[in-house]
């Protein structure tokens, strides 16, 4: 990749930021299409955020997605949101626009982890539409998949499942106002056999199965998983999870988390060069640096 005086820069702000795929998968996309631009990681400590946008803002930056701690702080710096950043409280992706006039730079906020979940399961619209789901967890990752469920699938019930039936009763509640079908429940995940037993759709936000723990399992007792049609486990390290693996040998369709990555990250990358990622060409890039 050729950088140049008219390079422009993205980044990813977050603390830490460990071994990020984003850089690979943007930087791929934007070579593969002679972009200027180019994806960096920076990491950013929580009292810092705000200094480092306004400096971002000032040397020819196009925008940044956003990671841990700092999805809440962009969602207060950002001047509009959308739709669905509003929904669930939380930005993953900054577009930095030159603004009206005196105005100044616009900062524009989303969440494209919503989009990225539902593209994915494009394909099981009318298979989940009106079915049962469970989701277990009740962190960010949970409150997004639940408003992309809620507003594009339509359940006929929604499980929230976790350790904490508090944390997962404040995030129903949270969620209540795109209810339309009085759908949401919630559960112990320790006690959650009746909600996952034949389900339609199960979907693991927790980080339980991930790298280097990946013998272990959200779901405990792997013959609750006999009869659930889909298993969709947001963990991409290992792309197959102990979870994925059980509901595989008991005939389930099973989906990693590594395509959810992809295709936030390409509703995102539209947003900062108005081109459509090219998905195949990132997706055999990334696969090729998991082996």
């Amino acid at each position: 990749m050729a950088i140049d005086s008219k390079t422009r820069l993205i980044t990813l702000l977050g603390y830490p930021l460990g071994h990020s795929l984003s850089p690979l998968i943007h930087n791929t996309a934007l070579e593969a299409q002679h972009v200027n631009m180019v994806y960096l990681c920076m990491p950013v400590p929580a009292d810092h955020f705000r200094q480092a946008v306004q400096g971002l803002s000032r040397v020819g930056w196009v925008g940044s997605n956003v990671t841990i701690p700092h999805k809440q702080h962009a969602f207060e710096l950002a001047d509009e949101l959308s739709e669905r950043a509003q929904a669930v409280g939380a930005v993953n992706t900054l577009v930095l626009t030159e603004g009206n006039g005196a105005e100044g730079p616009h900062l524009y906020g989303d969440n494209t982890d919503i989009k990225g979940f539902s593209d994915t399961l494009i394909e099981y619209h009318t298979q989940i539409q009106g079915g049962d789901v469970v989701v277990v967890g009740s962190g960010g990752s949970a409150r997004a998949i639940v408003y992309a469920l809620l507003t594009d699938y339509q359940p006929r019930h929604l499980t929230i499942a976790a350790r904490s039936v508090k944390k997962a009763e404040r995030l129903a509640l949270a969620m209540n106002q795109y209810d339309t079908r009085d759908s949401l429940r919630t559960a112990d995940i320790k006690h959650s056999e009746d909600s996952i037993r034949g389900c339609t759709l199960l979907v693991n936000t927790t980080p339980v199965g991930m790298h280097p723990n990946a013998h272990v399992s959200p779901v405990e007792n792997a013959a609750l998983l006999d009869d659930v049609e889909i298993v969709y486990d947001l963990i991409y390290n290992p792309q197959k999870t102990e979870l994925l693996s059980e509901a595989e040998k008991r005939g389930a369709v099973v989906i990693g988390g590594l395509e959810m990555l992809i295709r936030q990250a390409a509703a995102s990358y539209v947003q900062w060069t108005g081109q459509e990622m090219p998905l195949d060409q990132v997706r055999n890039v990334v696969q090729e640096h998991l082996k």
